[in-house]
């Protein structure tokens, strides 16, 4: 592929893309191969796990917003104070949410589906509302594609009405020629130094391919922090392999 983070040395960057016929293509296969905080691209197995438990019957599913409760210190936004859907929460990245949903599923349960969906360690260590947050869940890029593949297969061990509403929310842009789905991810790995990632899959002409961007560097949040600007560095690299059309 075309090598879209040659000569910036200001980050550290992989690109994993999965693609019909497991064809894979790859930016940095050693960094491709190491685990990282999933940060909050965990909200996808904890979306089926909230489902398949029931915690969250549906997209709909709603918990108040308890400034008491769920504020912390740190970056915030004011969308997030607010009652939250399980859709909102997770098109809006609402960690609260997803901490207060982790709490409901308990320990027990969470960690049986970790070890079905074979994520990434496994690990729970620091807590069942934070292991995926600033705890000791480890994932790969190369984990995180294989995974998505097995959650739109429907080879993952859930119902095919999770799989649904999971895939319905995690739409970000349609588009005539693809259909686009993901979702973001953003830890602190020092006081200076941020982890970024955008992990999904784009739907073209009846095929899918399976996709994970992981940056890291000091200048990661100014440069990628928004959402949108990581979709676009997505569509960007998907335009120069030919996955997707040139505007």
């Amino acid at each position: 592929m075309t090598h879209f983070f040659a000569g910036d040395e200001t980050v550290e960057a992989s690109f994993v893309l999965l693609g019909p016929g497991s064809e894979l293509t790859w930016h940095n296969p050693v960094r491709s191969a190491e685990r990282f905080l999933p940060a909050s691209t965990f909200k996808i197995p904890n979306t089926l796990i909230a489902l398949e438990t029931g915690v969250a019957p549906d997209a709909n599913f709603t918990i108040p917003f308890d400034s008491i409760r769920d504020r912390r210190d740190g970056f915030w936004t004011p969308d997030w104070s607010r009652d939250q859907t399980l859709r909102s929460a997770f098109q809006n990245s609402v960690y609260w949410f997803y901490q207060e949903t982790a709490r409901r599923i308990g320990e027990t349960r969470m960690r049986e589906y970790l070890r079905l969906f074979d994520y990434g360690n496994q690990d729970m260590g620091g807590g069942v509302d934070r292991f995926w947050l600033e705890g000791a869940l480890r994932v790969s890029p190369l984990e995180q594609v294989e995974f998505l593949r097995k959650v739109h297969e429907g080879t993952l061990g859930v119902s095919p009405r999770s799989t649904e509403i999971l895939k319905d929310i995690m739409i970000l842009e349609e588009q005539p020629g693809y259909v686009l789905s993901g979702k973001t991810g953003t830890a602190e790995v020092t006081t200076t130094r941020e982890l970024a990632w955008l992990v999904g899959y784009v739907e073209k002409d009846g095929s899918v391919w399976y996709f994970a961007l992981n940056l890291e560097g000091e200048e990661v949040w100014e440069r990628w922090g928004q959402p949108v600007a990581r979709r676009q560095v997505v569509v960007s690299i998907l335009r120069q392999l030919g996955v997707i059309a040139e505007q």
